[in-house]
This record gives structure tokens, C-alpha cells and sequence, in this order.
């Protein structure tokens, strides 16, 4: 039966703080997987690769080595990314929506384990059905994902072809195919590096080392790897083996099960651009190969006369003479289309259109032959070969279906993956299992509101929202789905907040989409500007800019292709411009070298309409100054509100029509304004951040360092410092602290990820990351970066200032911690520490002697030079160090020592939490693993300190020397106003939970000793026994000293033997001192009337129980121990034997 909450706190308090993690169900499989990869049955082994056995060159240096060897090492520059690793970043959610998922991959002998592709969100794996899931291509280069495959033979074995393989607007590139061998711990790219969009990758059954990948190549220009590839060394070389041109690649492909040789494969010509997508042309086609790939005949029986789109194909497992095909055709000749003989003839079986830019799949039954799956807006099925297509069934379910795997072995068990993450159904899709677990929303836009003490985050999602959540909560737990909530349908963007009133918020969805929402009630009213009868219609972009005025809370700007303005929160609307674009015909804009007629496949489809604002911001320090950015590369500004308007056309380094992704003016300056512009929709990756100091008359580049092949989506500049920028890339986020002359990525434990919009929120100095795939990221308190100086960094140490530490008292409203009993798979987002957070910066790190001395051991082997042997006397210091330590001091106004921290001691920025209490009572022996796990379990914590000002210092510790290293900070740690309690209360209320606390302290070591008395008088019986000489009134002794242990023990922790049989027993000293931690553990209320007369017979109690046991130990046991070294009894803990040379 088990124990009571309660009872089982009060006994777990005695526990101690720090604990090794047990080894969790992902780590016991990965360890698993491993001994199988070093374990392979003979079959398996057989089937990898052989390993490459490369002949070393001859070990003497060559005059050119022996040069290199010898020239100083470069110094690694502190302004990096390493020096920084440490600054972590938070993610905070959500998980409620999920997000895109592209595919699945299945392992054959588990269906538990399997892999998911989410479009930009990376790979994930899970070993036991999404209960939980493991990021494992998170520090790859790309993020993006078009497909993933396991080898049939060896699932081990994995395949991951990147960049998104829909052609819609949002869409990611990739850097290629990668391969992992031992289940996704560790990828290797094996080439194909310039495809950028991978649709299919096929392995050849009877050969794992044969595999196909079909290339899409470029969506945004022409050229790169495009076709179909082919490698039969397991990705060490590629050949094209189907290549059309540099407008044409392969989108799927797909092998003939019962014969490999046959391969059918599926052009795709295709392009988009900011203004159009053409999503076919005259070289898309059908393709067979009999012969592996090398030959190939183009099928054109009963295939569509019109140029096709994207095609994607399926073979029937039950027969391969069956072969679907979804087809996408101009003047709506597309369709379902069914081959009976390999490909030769085909019928049209349905004129379903799969918007193939989007979608474009089709997945045949396992074991129905005339049964298929074609995902799309809803997940359609048909049972007779797809004549008739009907709804598989999407109640409680996110629609936007991309990938379905059906399990061979029980055909009514699907897993589908959709733009709202991973579904599972064993039912044929009448119902369904979400799993809400896995972090991959994709955000384009991110804000805050100024909501006390916490601040909520918002943001505009793909197909998903716009939505809002807290940036921390009381929870202990963390942030969970629960805290989330929906602000505006459809597809989110941007979310404004009122400043002065966090619950009114105006919240956007596609195409200028705008309703203002009212978190009180629950309402939200419609609100989008509209034209009067007979106005040109408007063009909004898919992301509309919309702006509230720094000057006046109630007054919004939002822009379409002309300006609109509201100074009563959108009730109504006034253009306050005219045409803010070029107003191009995009119909007369060349798309793969030519102009396309209005009947192309798909034209425009997915496009917003071209010639709209992309970008708005006004002026902090000037009313009516105004800067617009458009989709065709221009700036416009206006100085007096919209009356008069300059435009800008001409950027330096900036190809000319490039799309303004953001503009911000600056606080610091009512002339300056940043501008970055996002030309990747015409084959141009390169980062371009501009900046004007004289309101956008000329411009100036301060791209600076920034990589190459990485867009900018976002910039933000610091309210304190106008010289520290953070800007948002296609591949994460970077910083620079002297105005963009130098930018250094932040890593910290960001994935590599597109970090498409920026926040900062003032009052916290926290910075706020919308990921597209990765959910929403908070850097907490970024102040060492504004302080950051180049000269800092080369002192030995910095301790940076203390953000002041709000104090109160975490809830637990789940019954326990973490995630208490809701099961693994419960969601919670961490909340920053609790507490006062310390920042400091070390030049080097601290090294013990023996780590010094193997450096230099192998910096000498490395040179070439004799390794200098250690002496005994050295080895024997290394030995007996006390390795070096950082150590954070705290103390109080009045000086006195509160609290001791030791800190990281490895180079670069590193961060320590206090967690604003006095320092444990008492220090006890690690529970047990399964004890950790238990909810209920509290590590031991001593009282919260009192607020107030408090200090740190920063000291190290080396050879027995302690060295200050810094100058100490001063900070406050303030509570939220909600007490009732005087600050005398509150002094009153630490002096009595310091008292307890000593007396806790006392009460746990009186324990301990007592407890260790059992064993040891069990010894000194045994030995007195087994002693031929030792009197019997001695083992009378020893006897008697036992029962007084007995006596003790009950006085202490209560009589165990009676409550072993359910017998109510008197309060022991411990369930009075426990009883009242555990009541002001959870509290700030002062200490209540049964408290302190708890405690007063506590300590009464224990006066009593601690004399009686100082005499039991230091005399009466003494003395017994004495007594048996006279008569040479064997040794026994405890006692130093007496020993003579006769």
C-alpha cells in the first residue's frame, strides 16, 4: 500500500539535494541499439559496407610539418561563439498545436520506434510510441526536412534527405543527404549538397548500399544537383542516372518490390519567386527503368496531354503490376491515375486535385490492393482502386495531412502526420491519439505584452494560430499546453499588445486578416480595413505589417499595398498613403526564361498578390515619422504621418526588387533605422542588414561577418545600448555589441533552426526568438551582453550585474513536482530558475595540476618534442589536489554570510542560480534512484532569506589560495507586493524558520548517529561473543546500550515498531519539526500558533533526547570499547585499536 503524500514528504525531507539521474528509457534503448550496431547477428554485419582501410604515411615529420609544429599557437579570439555556450536559451513552447510533419520512418521489428521528419523542425526520434521524443539533428547544418527512410535491413541504419519537398511559400533548403549508422546518434552528409530539396530516397532491398535519391533541386533558380541520383557504395559516390535540365528534377521515386530493377520516376519542373509560383512545365513526366536506372522511357499512354505538375507515385505491395499516380496538370487534366501492366497504359480514375505544391503523395495499401491514401486538406481514401475518394475522418484532429504509415501487420493502425504534428489511430481514423509532445510550431512573428510580475509571449504560427502564452509561471512543473491559448484562427501573424493594457491585443491572420481580442471576455471583434465601392482591391501580403504607435496606445498603422491608420483600436480606418510599391504587371515577369501564359500549372497558386508592404515600423522619438518596406525592394518614408512620402529604390550590396523582411527605427535616434531584406525566393542565401542614420536618405551595410549562406529575418536593437543588435538568420541567431561591424552567433542550446522574428522585452532585458519549427526561445536577462566590452574579456574574470530576484513561492498544482503523476508523456516548458541569477566570465578555465600536465604532455607529442615523465613527488600532488573551485559568496546588508555557491570553472560566460534560501540543515546520503523519481520527493532546502539588498562576490579557489576575482555586485531580492505581512512580521517569520532550521540541523545529526549506533553495537555484541576472555557482563553492557538506542530512536522518530502494525503512536520530535518545514515550505505566512508550540515541545524533546545520547556516545560506549581492547576483542568501528611492539 502506499504511503500518504504527506508522510511520504515528511520522510523524504531527510534526503539529500544531490542525486546521479537514473538512466532514462531513451538512454536504455540507445544503449541497447548500440550493443546491437557492436553485436550484429552475422546476416546484418554482412550487409554493411566494409570499412576503408586508408594506409597511414610514414610517421617522421616532413620539413614542412616540422616547420608548422613549431609556430605559436593562434589565439582563439573571446568574441565567439564558445565563449558564450553557456548563455542557454529556454524554450518555453508550445506543444498543444505541434507543427509540420513531412514523414515518418518505421522501424520493422518495433513499430513503437520510429523517426519523424518535421518540415523545419529536424528529426526526432521516439523507442516507445511518442511517449517521448529525442531531438537528433539538431546540430546538422540544415533544419529543414524532405524525407527519411530506414534501411530494411539494418534500421540502424538511417536516411535523412534534406530541404522541404513542398513547393509552398514557407518552405526551407537543405545542404543534401545525410546518412547515420547507428540509429541517429551521428550523421554524416554523403553529398549531394546543392540539391537543396530532396522529394524521395529509396533503398534497393536486396542491396542496402544501392540507393536512389530523387533531387528536386533548386526551387528559386535554376542549376544544382537536380534529377535522379543513384549510389551503390552506400553514399561514398553519386551518379545522375535521370537528368531533364536546369529547371527539372525528380520528385519521387519508387522501385518495383518484386523486381528492383524497375524504377519509376517522376519529373518536376518548377519555380517560385516573391511574385508567382509555376508549379509545372512541358518537362514534367513519367519515367521507367527495367535495368536500375540505366535506361529509362518516358510513359505517356493515358497520361495527361497538358503540361503536368508534381507527380507523386505508388506501387502496390500486392501486386506490382498495379502502379497510382497523383498527377498534377494545367486546364484540370490532374488527377488519380491507375497503371494494371508496370506503367505501360494508364487510366484516370479521379479528377481529385491534391494542390500538389503542398501535398502531392500518394500511399498505397499494404494489403489491399484497390485501397490508397492521398493526403491532402483532409486525408482521403479509396477502396476501389481510386475511382471514389472519401474522408478517411478527421474528428478531433488537425487537417493538412502530408505523410501516413500504415502498419503492415494490423492495416487499421495508422500514424499520420499533419500540420499539427503526429496522429495516431488504431480504428481506421475514426478516432485519434495526439501526441502533445513535440515542440515543432512554426513561427513568424513574436511579441510580449508588459503583463506583471510575468509577461505572456504571442505569436503568428503556420496553420496554427496566432496564440499566446506565459513567459513563466508559478508552476513549479514548468509552462504547460494548459497555459497556451488561441488569440486569432487560420494561419497567425503578427499579435500586438496594448501597452497599457495586456488584455487587449490585436491579433492577425492571413492576407491582412486583423480581430481585436479581449483576454477578459473571451471576444474578438473583426476589424480588417476594407475598400469603399469602387476602389482597386487591395493587396495584402501573407504577413502584413501591423504596427501600434508609440505615441498613443489606441492608434494602429496596417499596411496592405497603401497605408492604413486607426486612432480608436481599429473601429474604424483612413488611408494614409497612396500606392506604396512599384505596382508591377507580375504577369510580365520571366519565369524560367519566358513569360507563362494564365493557364500554367498552378500559376500564382500559394502567392500573395506581388506589389504589398512587407515591413512598418515609426519612429520612438518622433511622432509620424514613419519607414515602409515592400515585397519589391522599396523603402518608403514619411516625416509628417503619411501627407508626404519619400521612396527608395537603391540599397548598396542589395540586389535591386529584394523583399524588405523588417524594418526598425531606432529608440536611441529619431534619424536611424535598420532595414534587412530577405532575397532567398531568387536564389540569393546571402545576409543583408542595412542601416541609415539620416531617416533612410542613404543607407550603409553592416552585414559585417555575418555567414554567407544565411538570410536575415529579423533585427532588434537594445533600449539601453544603440550598439548592441541581435539579428534573426536562417540558421539561428547572432549578436553584435559594437553596432554590426562584427556579429557572433549565440548558440547556446539553440538547435539549428530559422529564427524568423525577434522581441525584446524591456522590463526583464529578456530576448525573445520566434523559430520556424522550433517553437518560441527566451535568452533570460541578456544585460552581460549590453555590458559586454572587448577589454572585459581580456581580465582574468567578470562578474557581471545582478538582475534584482523576485521572491515567492512556487505551487504545485499538479500534487507534486515535475511532472508529478501525469506520465511521461505530460508537456512542460522549463520556467527560468528560481531566483537570483549570477553571470561572470573567466578568461581561462581552472585546471588541476593533472590536467595541465596532460596538456602538456600532448601539446609536446603533438610538436614532435620529448614528453617530460612527472616526478613521484608531482604524481603524489596531483594525487592529494584539491581541484581548483570557483566560489559565489552571498551576504546580507549587514555583511553577514548567507550563502556559499560553487561555480562552473570552465572558460567563457557561465551562469549560477540561487535559489534565495539559507543553506539545508542538513546534508544526508543520496536516496535511491526509484525514491528520486517519486513525485513527491523534495530535495532538503533551508528557509527563504529575508528581502532585501544582498551582495555577491566572485572568488576562486586554487593551491589552498583564495583570490578575489572580481569587484562584488549588489542586488535586491524583493517580493511581489501581494503579502500582508509588515517587513517586522517577515523578520519574525525568518528568525523562527532559522531557529527551526537549527534545530532541524541538530535533530537530522542525532539521527544519523543514533541510526549508526544499531550496526555498530551489533558488532560489539558479536565480537564480545566470539571473545574468550571478555566478561558476560561486558555483552550485558552492550545489550543495555542497545535498548537505550531503542529509547532514543522512539523519542526521535517515533515508535516504528507500533506503527509497522497500524497502532497510533504519540508525535515523535521528527514529525513535529518536519511537520512544521513542510508547512513553511509552501508558505510565506508567518508562523501559526500550533507552529510555535510544535516547536517549543520539539525542542524541549530533543534537549532531552540529545543529552541522553551525547552520554550514551561519549561515556558509556567509551567506556564499553575501552574495556573490550583490554580484554582484545576483535576491532570494531568506531574505536582506534591499541597495539604495542612487545
Amino acid at each position: 500500500m502506499t504511503k500518504p503524500a504527506s508522510a511520504r514528504r515528511l520522510a523524504l525531507l531527510l534526503c539529500a539535494a544531490l542525486f546521479a539521474p537514473c538512466l532514462t528509457l531513451q538512454a536504455q534503448e540507445e544503449r541497447r541499439d548500440e550493443q546491437l550496431k557492436q553485436g550484429t547477428p552475422k546476416q546484418i554485419q554482412e550487409e554493411r559496407p566494409k570499412p576503408v582501410v586508408t594506409p597511414q604515411p610514414d610517421a617522421t615529420p616532413q620539413p614542412d610539418e616540422a616547420k608548422k609544429a613549431e609556430e605559436p599557437k593562434k589565439p582563439v579570439d573571446p568574441m565567439s561563439p564558445p565563449t558564450f555556450m553557456n548563455l542557454r536559451l529556454r524554450l518555453v513552447g508550445p506543444a498543444f498545436t505541434s507543427g509540420r510533419v513531412v514523414a515518418f520512418a518505421v522501424d520493422p521489428r518495433d513499430p513503437s520506434k520510429y523517426f519523424v521528419a518535421a518540415a523545419s523542425g529536424g528529426v526526432w526520434k521516439t523507442i516507445n510510441n511518442g511517449t517521448t521524443w529525442l531531438p537528433v539533428f539538431d546540430k546538422e547544418i540544415s533544419y529543414s526536412i524532405g524525407t527519411i527512410v530506414l534501411d530494411p535491413k539494418n534500421a540502424l541504419t538511417v536516411w535523412v534527405g534534406t530541404g522541404g519537398n513542398n513547393s509552398q511559400r514557407s518552405v526551407s533548403y537543405g545542404d543534401g543527404v545525410y546518412r547515420s549508422d547507428d540509429g541517429g546518434k551521428t550523421w554524416k552528409n554523403v553529398g549531394l549538397k546543392t540539391s537543396e530539396h530532396i522529394g524521395r530516397i529509396v533503398i534497393d532491398p536486396r542491396d542496402s548500399n544501392t540507393v536512389y535519391v530523387a533531387a528536386q533541386g533548386p526551387l528559386w533558380g535554376p542549376g544544382g544537383e537536380r534529377g535522379l541520383y543513384k549510389t551503390t557504395d552506400g553514399g561514398k559516390t553519386w551518379k545522375a542516372v535521370l537528368q531533364i535540365s536546369e529547371h527539372t528534377g525528380v520528385t519521387d521515386v519508387v522501385v518495383d518490390p518484386n523486381n528492383p530493377d524497375t524504377l519509376y520516376a517522376a519529373a518536376y519542373q518548377r519555380r517560385r519567386h516573391v511574385w508567382t509560383l509555376i508549379n509545372g512545365g512541358p518537362e514534367s513526366a513519367l519515367y521507367k527503368s527495367t535495368d536500375a536506372g540505366a535506361t529509362w522511357k518516358k510513359l505517356r499512354s493515358g497520361l495527361p496531354s497538358a503540361e503536368m505538375g508534381r507527380i507523386g507515385l505508388a506501387v502496390s505491395p500486392i501486386d506490382s503490376n498495379v502502379v497510382y499516380a497523383t498527377i498534377e496538370a494545367a486546364d484540370k487534366k490532374g488527377g488519380i491515375f491507375r497503371s494494371q501492366d508496370r506503367g505501360e497504359n494508364w487510366e484516370r480514375r479521379n479528377e481529385f486535385d491534391t494542390t500538389a505544391m503542398y501535398y502531392g503523395q500518394i500511399i498505397a495499401d499494404p494489403k489491399d490492393v484497390d485501397r490508397l491514401y492521398v493526403p491532402n486538406v483532409f486525408m482521403m481514401v479509396s477502396d476501389d482502386g481510386g475511382r471514389m475518394l472519401r474522408r478517411l475522418g478527421e474528428r478531433n484532429k488537425h487537417v493538412d495531412n502530408h505523410a501516413i504509415w500504415i502498419n503492415p501487420a494490423n492495416t487499421d493502425h495508422y500514424l499520420v502526420g499533419s500540420d499539427g504534428g503526429v496522429y495516431e489511430s488504431y480504428d481506421r481514423g475514426q478516432t485519434w491519439h495526439f501526441k502533445a509532445n513535440l515542440p515543432i510550431t512554426q513561427f513568424y512573428d513574436v511579441t510580449t505584452d508588459n503583463a506583471a510580475p510575468f509577461y505572456n509571449v504571442y505569436g503568428g504560427t503556420q496553420d496554427n494560430f496566432s496564440m499566446g502564452g506565459p513567459s513563466r509561471t508559478r508552476n513549479a512543473s514548468g509552462i504547460t499546453n494548459a497555459d497556451w491559448f488561441v488569440t486569432q484562427g487560420g494561419d497567425g501573424f503578427r499579435t500586438q499588445v496594448d501597452p497599457t493594457d495586456p488584455n487587449i491585443l490585436y491579433a492577425e491572420y492571413q492576407h491582412g486578416g486583423l480581430a481585436r481580442f479581449d483576454r477578459r471576455t473571451g471576444e474578438r471583434m473583426g476589424i480588417q480595413p476594407v475598400t469603399g465601392r469602387g476602389e482597386e482591391p487591395l493587396r495584402w501580403n501573407w504577413d502584413s505589417p501591423l504596427i501600434i504607435s508609440p505615441h498613443l496606445h489606441t492608434r494602429l498603422y496596417f499596411a496592405a499595398n497603401k497605408l492604413y491608420r486607426s486612432d480608436d483600436r481599429g473601429d474604424s480606418w483612413r488611408v494614409v498613403s497612396g500606392e506604396l510599391s512599384r505596382a508591377i504587371d507580375r504577369d510580365k515577369l520571366p519565369v524560367m526564361g519566358k513569360i507563362w501564359g494564365v493557364d500554367a500549372v498552378a500559376k500564382h497558386a500559394s502567392t500573395s498578390f506581388f506589389g504589398n508592404a512587407t515591413a512598418l515600423s515609426e519612429s520612438p522619438r518622433k511622432e509620424g515619422l514613419l519607414y515602409l518596406g515592400s515585397d519589391d525592394g522599396l523603402i518608403q518614408v514619411t516625416e509628417d504621418g503619411g501627407r508626404q512620402w519619400r521612396k527608395h529604390d537603391k540599397f548598396p550590396g542589395v540586389p535591386e526588387m529584394t523583399y524588405v523582411s523588417r524594418l526598425l527605427a531606432s529608440q536611441h535616434d529619431a534619424n536611424t533605422v535598420y532595414a534587412t531584406f530577405e532575397n532567398h525566393k531568387n536564389a540569393d542565401f546571402a545576409p543583408y542588414i542595412l542601416k541609415s542614420i539620416d531617416a533612410g536618405r542613404t543607407w550603409t551595410s553592416i552585414t559585417g561577418d555575418l555567414p554567407k549562406n544565411g538570410p536575415v529575418w529579423a533585427i532588434a536593437e537594445d533600449h539601453v545600448n544603440p550598439n548592441l543588435l541581435f539579428a534573426g538568420t536562417e540558421f539561428g541567431l547572432f549578436f553584435s555589441i559594437n553596432g554590426g561591424r562584427k556579429w557572433v552567433q549565440l548558440k547556446g542550446n539553440l538547435p539549428t533552426i530559422a529564427v524568423r522574428d525577434l522581441a525584446i522585452q524591456k522590463r526583464e532585458n529578456d530576448l525573445v526568438l520566434g523559430t520556424f519549427g522550433r517553437g518560441i526561445y527566451i535568452l533570460d536577462d541578456y544585460t552581460p551582453l549590453r555590458l559586454l566590452q572587448p577589454a572585459m574579456l581580456k581580465l582574468e574574470a567578470t562578474l557581471f550585474p545582478v538582475k534584482d530576484a523576485l521572491m515567492y513561492i512556487q505551487s504545485q498544482p499538479l500534487g507534486g513536482r515535475g511532472k508529478s503523476f501525469q506520465g511521461e508523456s505530460y508537456y512542460t516548458a522549463e520556467n527560468p530558475p528560481f531566483g537570483a541569477t549570477f553571470t561572470y566570465y573567466l578568461k581561462d578555465s581552472l585546471k588541476t595540476r593533472k590536467a595541465r600536465r596532460q596538456e602538456a604532455e600532448a601539446e609536446a607529442e603533438k610538436k614532435k618534442l620529448p614528453v617530460t615523465v612527472a616526478s613521484a613527488d608531482e604524481l603524489r600532488a596531483e594525487e592529494e589536489e584539491d581541484a581548483p573551485a570557483i566560489i559565489l559568496t552571498i551576504t546580507d546588508a549587514s555583511g553577514q554570510v548567507v550563502r556559499r555557491l560553487i561555480g562552473p570553472t570552465a572558460a567563457g560566460m557561465q551562469r549560477v542560480n540561487w535559489d534565495l534560501r539559507s543553506p539545508a540543515a542538513a546534508l544526508a546520503a543520496p536516496p535511491a534512484p526509484e525514491v528520486q523519481e517519486e513525485p513527491s520527493f523534495e530535495r532538503p532546502v533551508g528557509p527563504l532569506v529575508l528581502p532585501g539588498k544582498y551582495t555577491v562576490m566572485l572568488t576562486k579557489r586554487a593551491g589552498g589560495v583564495t583570490t578575489k576575482l572580481a569587484e562584488p555586485r549588489e542586488f535586491t531580492v524583493a517580493t511581489e507586493g501581494q503579502s500582508s505581512m509588515s517587513p517586522i512580521e517577515r523578520a519574525t517569520l525568518v528568525e523562527f524558520q532559522q531557529k527551526v532550521a537549527r534545530l532541524q540541523r541538530a535533530l537530522a545529526g542525532a539521527l544519523e548517529t543514533a541510526n549508526s549506533l544499531k550496526p555498530r553495537l551489533a558488532l560489539i555484541r558479536r565480537a564480545l561473543v566470539e571473545t574468550p576472555s571478555a566478561p558476560e557482563r561486558l555483552l550485558d553492557e552492550a545489550t543495555a546500550l542497545d535498548k537505550r538506542t531503542n529509547e532514543i530512536l522512539r523519542l526521535l522518530r517515533g515508535d516504528t515498531t507500533l506503527r509497522s502494525r497500524n497502532y497510533s503512536t504519540p508525535p515523535s520530535i521528527s514529525d513535529r519539526v518536519f511537520g512544521i518545514v513542510g508547512a513553511q515550505s509552501m508558505s510565506t505566512a508567518r508562523p501559526t500558533e500550533t507552529q510555535t508550540t510544535q516547536y517549543a515541545v520539539a525542542a524541549q524533546d530533543f534537549g532531552q533526547a540529545q543529552t541522553q545520547l551525547r552520554t550514551l556516545v561519549e561515556i558509556d560506549l567509551k567506556k564499553l570499547e575501552q574495556q573490550m581492547e583490554a580484554v582484545g576483542a576483535p576491532w570494531t568501528p568506531g574505536r582506534i585499536p591499541e597495539w604495542k611492539e612487545n
